[in-house]
């Protein structure tokens, strides 16, 4: 679990987090002659935006890599993303991608297309942070710093020759061990396993080569519990550091054409996924530019600074007509602040009639920052302008929201969903006999499965049937889409009858996508 920290406006200070609150000792690095780097120091960053609802960190390559030595230092667990087009283009449609993507505590931009978006959008990222490029920077980082390195992925062969051409052009390199599971989905790979060699070599850096969506979701379920400072997922980078694939000429790179060379290489396997990725993501982003950047032109107004109402254990922020890049430079600090000093925020949104990719960004790091401090953000009565905007970028499902201030004084005085599990009082046959509320993910899964077995275990010995209402259940994750396969089967194990009502949508796409929905609902859903 992650502690408590206290934000700030921009990606996390981590220098200073670790020497304001770190209580494990830092470790003693080797006394190594250091080389003048060719990466500058990193100007102070900018505010993130939002491109299709996934907030993108405002970083350079010099930047991240000066964050991700902060991580390491932190000694705290860290999740970082390399997102593509094609990341955004299946997380319209991955509930569970978008959730990660939106959670990931560095959100980096890997493709011109979206560097130029991001102009459009009216806050330009200032570069392309490729994970091709990124990688070998970390790793001439780890060689300096002794870091230790692990691979995980990737075929047998081709991370077996990765990890010789890493030697041999570093031999001073860490490489603390690498693998390659067997080729099975989520549901099949040996978790216990795998992680427990991640374990045992207890590396800096952590290199997941997968492939999108799958490593992004195996990294969310595990990098908690792993005590890997950074994991990343790679794609294909082991193919690059093999020898396998070649990259694309500089100034392809840099024009963004490297698509072209990739596809040339790979045309089977890369052709659809690029037409459909340029599609739909050409639309999206003319939809996205129209609704939330031409439309505010002719709507400018001077934002004024409102003051915080301050409580006990909650502030109240009432944000300004226009929420947009200067008015996200003014508020950021102050939200952040707020969110920082008390249990509870609200932010009024009440007022706000205009609203860009920019000030999605602020909201969308807000919130990631709730969840990193184990707080409470609430949307209070967010206008029309702000409703719209959510159900563009698909994030109406990703926030608290109270329509007046009496809903958000009750969502202030209710307790968080930490037991997601609640048991009917009594027993009938005909009506559930187990809630799942809340959530249900990595993090809480295995107490939501040792209240429900418990309660199966009752069934099996008075009855052959049993319900469970899912209309509390906001999100799981693909832990808790297993936790529904283990408990259908525990359930047939048993004679039990195991029926699940009340699924949401959102629910239903996670299940879906997992292809584990005919096995969940087989003969059991009302």
């Amino acid at each position: 679990m992650i502690k408590a920290i206290q934000p700030t406006p921009s990606v996390l200070s981590f220098r200073a987090l670790r020497d304001a609150t770190s209580t494990v000792p830092r470790r003693e690095e080797p006394v190594v002659e250091r080389k003048q780097t060719t990466l500058p120091d990193p100007p102070p960053v900018a505010a993130p935006i939002a491109i299709l609802g996934v907030p993108f960190d405002n970083v350079t390559t010099a930047q991240t890599v000066s964050l991700i030595e902060d991580m390491v230092e932190s000694r705290r667990s860290h999740h970082l993303v390399t997102a593509n087009v094609d990341f955004l283009v299946q997380s319209s449609r991955d509930v569970e991608l978008h959730r990660i993507l939106t959670d990931a505590h560095l959100v980096l931009c890997d493709g011109m297309p979206l560097v130029w978006a991001s102009r459009l959008l009216g806050n330009p990222l200032p570069e392309r942070v490729a994970g091709s490029d990124l990688v070998p920077l970390l790793i001439e980082t780890a060689v300096r710093k002794q870091y230790r390195l692990f691979f995980l992925g990737g075929t047998p062969e081709t991370t077996s020759q990765a990890v010789a051409n890493l030697k041999a052009k570093h031999p001073q390199v860490v490489i603390a061990g690498h693998y390659s599971p067997p080729i099975a989905s989520l549901f099949e790979m040996d978790h216990a396993e795998i992680c427990r060699r991640i374990r045992e070599a207890k590396p800096d850096l952590l290199f997941v080569s997968f492939g999108c969506p799958k490593q992004e979701k195996w990294i969310a379920m595990h990098y908690r519990d792993l005590g890997v400072p950074v994991s990343v997922g790679v794609g294909a980078t082991i193919d690059f550091l093999a020898g396998k694939v070649l990259r694309a000429p500089r100034w392809m790179q840099a024009t963004g054409m490297e698509w072209i060379f990739r596809l040339v290489q790979e045309p089977r396997r890369l052709f659809k996924r690029y037409m459909r990725g340029l599609w739909v993501f050409t639309w999206a982003i003319a939809l996205q530019w129209w609704r939330m950047q031409l439309r505010g032109v002719t709507h400018r107004s001077m934002p004024r600074v409102t003051p915080v109402r301050n409580k006990r254990h909650w502030q109240h922020i009432v944000l300004p007509r226009r929420l947009d890049g200067k008015t996200v430079r003014q508020y950021s600090l102050l939200c952040a602040n707020a969110l920082a000093s008390a249990p509870t925020c609200l932010l009024d949104l009440q007022r706000v009639r205009f609203i860009d990719s920019t000030g999605m960004g602020l909201l969308v790091r807000l919130q990631r920052q709730a969840r990193i401090a184990g707080r409470k953000l609430i949307l209070l009565s967010p206008s029309p302008a702000v409703k719209s905007a959510l159900r563009l970028m698909k994030l109406q499902n990703f926030f608290t929201i109270a329509k007046d201030q009496a809903c958000a004084q009750k969502m202030v005085k209710a307790p968080p969903p930490n037991a997601p599990v609640l048991l009917q009082p009594g027993y009938f046959p005909w009506k559930p006999s187990i809630f799942w509320q809340g959530e249900i993910t990595s993090r809480n899964v295995d107490e939501v499965w040792k209240s429900t077995s418990a309660q199966l275990g009752q069934h099996s010995t008075r009855d052959h049937r049993c319900l469970i209402d899912l209309s509390g259940l906001q999100f799981i994750d693909t832990a808790g889409a297993g936790l529904m396969l283990r408990a259908k089967t525990t359930a047939k194990q048993q004679g039990v009858e195991l029926i699940f009502t009340g699924v949401r949508p959102d629910v239903r796409n996670v299940l879906e996508l997992s292809k584990v929905d005919s096995l969940v609902f087989g003969g059991g859903i009302a």
